[in-house]
């Protein structure tokens, strides 16, 4: 066909016949090139169209957070599980370590004392990696008065729950938190019967110690579950 073009406009000499021909080849392939357009406009159309859909489809309901800052009631009202992690020992080990500690009364220790308890927890954590440094720095940062209403250095921890055709699919975190010595209770507004559960994650990086790694819908898991011995 781009012969029969080129025969055109160099003005050669063609029959009627002939050039009619040329002229209805090239409408033709005008209108094939227009139409295979379209349908790709049209084809585009219809995925936005549906993508759009499902997206409008879905709904996001922040999840709301309460409670994560228990303790084992042996533990004094200390957060022993991060101080322990935070030291990169197993709280049973920093309990063991802790019983030879003597906890001041009605105000902070002597600096003896500080000293005599200092021994007694190196004497059990150094052998097992912990410096005199690092008991200091952890010890420091999850220190806190709770007769003043006081809380440990802790992070709260952000998360949206994903709700399409009225029922919760899943949840994502936009803000893992950290300093969570338990698993917090997190709830939906409007779907407080959807069971979810929240899962931690403990380390020596006190910035990320005691976070928030998943929360998951606990419907089917719990269902799952053998119904207790009586």
């Amino acid at each position: 066909m781009q012969d029969r073009l080129n025969v055109l406009s160099n003005g050669s000499s063609l029959s009627k016949e002939d050039r009619r021909g040329v002229i209805a080849v090239i409408k033709a392939h005008s209108m094939q090139r227009m139409l295979k357009v379209g349908c790709a406009a049209v084809a585009l159309t219809a995925i936005g169209s549906c993508r759009g859909a499902a997206w409008a489809d879905e709904t996001k309901i922040p999840i709301v957070f309460s409670g994560g800052h228990e303790t084992d009631r042996r533990d004094g009202g200390r957060p022993v599980v991060l101080v322990a992690a935070g030291l990169g020992v197993s709280p049973e080990l920093f309990r063991e370590a802790f019983r030879g500690v003597t906890p001041a009364r009605g105000g902070p220790p002597s600096r003896a004392q500080a000293q005599r308890n200092k021994r007694a927890l190196l004497k059990v954590l150094g052998p097992h990696g912990v410096t005199n440094e690092r008991l200091d720095e952890v010890s420091d940062y999850y220190r806190y008065r709770p007769e003043r209403g006081e809380l440990w250095r802790c992070r709260p921890a952000r998360a949206q729950a994903i709700v399409k055709d009225g029922r919760v699919t899943r949840i994502e975190i936009t803000e893992a938190g950290a300093g969570y010595s338990s698993p917090p209770k997190a709830t939906v507004q409007g779907f407080e019967k959807t069971p979810l559960e929240v899962k931690l994650h403990f380390d020596k990086d006190v910035e990320t110690n005691g976070s928030i790694t998943a929360i998951e819908i606990a419907t089917e898991k719990e269902s799952a579950k053998s119904p207790a011995r009586p």
